[in-house]
């Protein structure tokens, strides 16, 4: 049996511990433009470039944002 190839896998799902979050599509030549996203009164919020969804933990520990990758100091090391 054959797969539909216009069927694709559906958004990434991330689950974070802030509301507020950055998405940068992964970096790299296939990323995007680093956006930065507020969830408000809901408890997730969608990439408007790669559809990634990030989804609020429900536990006690939320911080205040949620960083896309580990960024280095600036000063190139």
């Amino acid at each position: 049996m054959s797969q539909d190839p216009t069927l694709s896998a559906p958004p990434e799902e991330i689950v974070v511990r802030a509301k507020r979050v950055a998405c940068d599509g992964g970096g790299g030549p296939l990323g995007h433009p680093l956006v930065y996203m507020d969830m408000g009164e809901d408890d997730f919020v969608e990439c408007g470039y790669c559809d990634r969804r990030f989804v609020l933990a429900h536990d006690e520990g939320h911080g205040d944002y949620h960083s896309p990758a580990p960024r280095g100091s600036g000063d190139g090391h």
